[in-house]
């Protein structure tokens, strides 16, 4: 005996966009500041690129912050503006 049938279509573009979106807006709540391992993690890009694409752009070193000779870190949504601007440049 079969009660109901039921059929849900789904837009996995629009599944896929919310949940990009809501990522983002979770990463922008976590992240205050990111160093060069998340940044090539969350980019998809090696650290030597980053190196030689990003932080060397004179944008990035306004951002970056260190001790004497510590641990590299950049403002997360300040650094991650500025790298979609030097992309634009490209």
């Amino acid at each position: 005996m079969n009660i109901a049938e039921v059929k849900v279509n789904v837009n996995q573009s629009e599944v896929k966009a919310y949940i990009n979106q809501k990522l983002e807006e979770t990463l922008r709540e976590a992240l205050f500041t990111w160093d060069l391992d998340q940044m090539s993690k969350r980019t998809c890009m090696s650290k030597s690129f980053l190196e030689n694409e990003f932080l060397q752009d004179p944008r990035m070193r306004l951002l970056e912050r260190r001790k004497e000779k510590g641990k590299r870190f950049w403002f997360y949504e300040e650094s991650k503006q500025v790298m979609k601007e030097i992309m634009d440049e490209w």
